[in-house]
């Protein structure tokens, strides 16, 4: 069978959900999550981003894939493929692998991190990069989780009480940044979040330089037993004003 190439993103992610969930402790699901959003910059759309995630007991495992698309593509062809696990308890993600694949068109690299008591091990960042002043030691990055964990964390869905309540500080094996929801406004039975994308550490004098807040706000919708779920991300970017919308 033929995959249309509008849905090989969210194929992929349901593939690798799938083999990481067969790593996961036997136990009944409690709860799966998956969700393709269109990515469009300026108006103008420029990719996919699919997300696929399961909490088994007190396991998880997520799957993202973000592909370039549109009149993007045409100028660079960019993709991010994303494996992590991990546990969880009360709403706080523990990850203990992590894997990406990243293409950003000009680059290809590969990062594999394992975890120790929350403690992130860089086991593979190819291709390898000089040290810097400004290299940050993975052994001080403990709670810290990856950048595909906190993904999962804030578009999956949630009970209201939780939707507009996270702070996660993510380290991807060079770079510390920091990710927060908060502020819930009621409209209707809608909720919309404030949220915040902060760069930390580890970037370079350049990045620092050119942006260091990415503000964005987050819109919920109520499914049918309450949970409330994503819908809409309208976010500051590096290339203008985004927006991630759920098909």
């Amino acid at each position: 069978m033929t995959i249309a190439r509008r849905n090989l993103p969210a194929a992929l992610a349901a593939a690798a959900l799938a083999a990481l969930v067969a790593a996961l402790p036997a136990a009944a699901a409690e709860r799966t999550d998956s969700a393709v959003f269109d990515l469009s910059l300026r108006g103008i759309h420029a990719g996919t981003l699919s997300i696929a995630g399961q909490i088994q007991g007190e396991s998880y495992a997520a799957a993202g894939v973000l592909k370039s698309g549109g009149l993007l593509a045409l100028i660079r062809k960019i993709r991010y493929d994303a494996r992590s696990r991990g546990r969880v308890k009360d709403g706080r993600f523990t990850p203990q692998r992590y894997e990406e694949d990243a293409d950003t068109g000009k680059r290809v690299s590969r990062a594999v991190m394992d975890y120790v008591d929350g403690v992130p091990q860089v086991k593979k960042y190819d291709p390898p990069k000089p040290p810097r002043e400004d290299d940050i030691d993975p052994a001080t990055q403990g709670g810290t989780v990856d950048p595909l964990t906190a993904l999962y964390a804030v578009t999956r869905d949630k009970p209201r009480a939780e939707a507009c309540n996270l702070k996660l500080t993510l380290f991807d094996g060079r770079r510390r940044s920091e990710v927060t929801l908060a502020a819930p406004e009621a409209r209707g039975e809608a909720l919309v979040c404030a949220g915040e994308y902060r760069r930390l550490a580890g970037f370079s004098e350049k990045d620092m330089a050119e942006k260091t807040r990415f503000p964005f706000v987050m819109r919920l919708e109520p499914l049918a037993d309450g949970t409330m779920r994503v819908v809409e991300i309208s976010m500051d970017t590096l290339y203008g004003k985004g927006r991630l919308k759920r098909r």
